[in-house]
């Protein structure tokens, strides 16, 4: 029998696309003989439909566009995800098709909730090992907790989170009764994840003494969360078949031949995974970012390029992200996917060209600005071939302070009034950026990350104003060595004197020295801190506790206490941050992994008990 996995781009509600892409699939898995193709976990409505999901004429939807590709399947059975209503709830389903006919359908059990998750929201959990009976066009099938016998072997399923819990639907195979489980999934992409989704999959095989077939969703499907596109087999403890996640293709099909009568299958086809962290995010990146623009009907990126970390991360990922699809799609396809094809209407475009026609940034100087960052962002934009443009804010800036200095009767001075006189340099720059992001029909991408997102070290409608923050999910630490990795392993010579640069604002006079890490305290610290306070949930004096002992400082105590000051002042500034991609195992953006209260009791008590160590 040969098995095959289909991982699917989607999109939420694009029930014309979805279906396409899934009959698609259908085709090409039967043009390779396969006999039982499984497809990802909700991938006629997409995974991120959201309180849609709530609605009565979305699962009723689904159910229309999976009569419409049921007549796909004669001579395969195909497994499908969707959303089912049933007895008055919803349920994450998956629908087993077989010769033009439902054979049953699957309900998922343990739904996901933590982290980036929220499936309790909108779906009812399944109750263990309960399986009723469904009419449907005539056709009476098993609903709920089902294992089916399909082409005379044995077929159990999970779904996603299924599998990921301690007790399993599938332990009642534990007995060595199934020959196969099959597992449509859409998990989302952080780093690290996918060698323990792989040694999940090879553990599950030789738990249940079968063969478990995992396919996922793929791409950056509804705007944070992106996924990895991988499809996984394995046998008996061994691993058989796992392909190049984070694929540009809209559908990768991979198969092999199993015969389960004598344990045997084809030669292993085990595709190289990502080498390391670095090049797994450049990845990861470059696929969320291609998607962000053609689903997001946008003709490019602009970006305020201030010569430093941030701002020259996100051009360089806009120029990765152009390399990376056209090695993998050629120009001609790049072009289509992306719409751009008629907005350019050249015959031939070469990559450099394309990047000049879709990355558009500028440097936006004052009086604080120095010589040095002018250079290295004209350097960057000049070695990606991104436009450039060049203008200075002072005029702006002055007249601003000079209106509300009449307006108060006061004029404003470093001494008083020094955030007020930062703050105003970094949005006086937001109105005209925008203005090229508008006549350019572009994504303006903000630069915060997120350890500036921690403690709310930017400035609301300045520098986090914006379309897409691509790095809001990401330490200021690991952009700073990701941009040596990237100057020296991918080629960007143009990094150089970014690298060269000590991270800093460049809002106060030149005079004072002003420094990022002078303004807050060392990143490594922060980082640390933030790991334990937010990932770990642990309190002031625990997280004292814990790095005092590993990492003794005099100042480590009044750092943790501006850790956490800043932290509960500015969540109002993370609720505001534009959309950001998840990469680490968390993040701190409030609308998919960290909530926090905008107003609280700012760890009032439990900073006071520092003082008392």
């Amino acid at each position: 029998m040969k098995l095959a996995g289909a991982s699917l781009n989607q999109i939420p509600l694009d029930w014309k696309g979805n279906k396409s892409r899934i009959v698609e699939a259908i085709a090409k898995a039967k043009l390779d003989d396969v006999d039982i193709l499984c497809l990802p976990e909700l991938c006629i409505t997409g995974y991120g439909c959201e309180d849609m999901f709530l609605s009565d004429w979305v699962p009723e939807k689904s159910l229309d566009i999976l009569k419409q590709i049921i007549p796909k399947s004669d001579s395969i059975c195909v497994v499908i995800g969707l959303p089912f209503a049933f007895e008055n709830a919803i349920y994450n389903c998956c629908a087993i098709i077989k010769d033009c006919r439902i054979i049953g359908i699957y309900a998922k059990r343990h739904l996901a909730k933590e982290g980036v998750h929220y499936e309790p929201r909108w779906f009812e959990s399944w109750p263990k090992d309960r399986v009723e009976f469904f009419s449907l066009n005539n056709d009476k099938f098993p609903f709920g907790h089902i294992d089916l016998d399909i082409n005379g072997i044995k077929v159990g399923f999970e779904i996603c989170e299924d599998a990921w819990r301690m007790e399993r639907p599938a332990d009642k195979y534990v007995d060595k009764s199934v020959d196969l489980i099959l597992n449509p999934s859409a998990s989302h992409f952080a780093f690290g994840k996918a060698a323990f989704r792989e040694h999940l999959v090879k553990e599950s095989s030789k738990k249940f003494y079968c063969y478990y077939l995992y396919t996922n969703l793929l791409g950056n499907e509804s705007g944070r969360m992106i996924f990895d596109g991988d499809i996984i087999l394995a046998g008996h403890g061994e691993l058989i078949q796992r392909n190049r996640r984070l694929s540009f293709e809209d559908i990768n099909l991979v198969s092999v031949d199993i015969d389960f009568n004598t344990r045997s299958h084809a030669e292993s086809l085990l595709t190289s995974d990502f080498d390391s962290q670095n090049e797994e995010f450049t990845a990861a990146a470059s696929l969320a970012l291609f998607d962000y623009l053609r689903k997001s009907r946008s003709n490019g990126f602009v970006l305020s390029l201030s010569g430093g970390a941030d701002s020259s991360t996100c051009a360089v990922l806009v120029a990765e992200m152009v390399r990376r699809c056209i090695e993998q799609l050629g120009i001609e396809v790049f072009l289509i996917k992306s719409g751009l094809k008629s907005v350019f209407k050249d015959a031939a475009l070469t990559e450099k060209q394309i990047v000049n026609r879709i990355l558009f940034t500028a440097y936006q100087g004052t009086t604080n600005s120095s010589e040095a960052t002018f250079n290295s962002a004209q350097n960057l934009a000049s070695s990606l071939n991104a436009k450039f443009y060049n203008w200075n804010i002072d005029d702006e800036v002055n007249t601003y302070s000079a209106k509300i200095a009449t307006a108060l009767g006061k004029e404003l001075n470093w001494e008083t009034d020094d955030i007020t006189l930062q703050n105003i340099q970094a949005r006086a720059r937001s109105p005209i950026i925008w203005m090229i992001a508008n006549i350019k029909n572009c994504l303006l991408l903000t630069t915060s990350n997120r350890s500036e997102g921690d403690v709310g070290y930017a400035t609301m409608d300045g520098d986090t104003s914006g379309s897409l923050a691509p790095i809001a999910a990401v330490d200021k630490p690991f952009i700073l060595q990701w941009l040596k990795w990237a100057e020296t392993e991918l080629g960007y010579s143009g990094l150089r004197e970014v690298n060269s640069l000590q991270p800093t604002a460049e809002l106060r006079p030149p005079g004072t020295s002003q420094t990022d890490e002078k303004d807050l305290m060392p990143y490594e610290i922060l980082l640390k801190i933030e790991r334990l306070a937010i990932r770990d949930k642990l309190s002031p004096k625990q997280v004292y506790v814990k790095l005092a002992k590993d990492s003794p400082n005099d100042q480590l105590s009044g750092w943790i206490k501006k850790f956490f000051r800043l932290w509960s002042r500015n969540q109002w500034k993370r609720e505001r941050i534009a959309p950001s991609f998840h990469f680490d195992d968390f993040n701190v953006d409030p609308r998919s992994w960290m909530r926090f209260p905008i107003l609280s009791s700012g760890f009032e008590e439990e900073l006071r008990q520092l003082d008392e160590e």
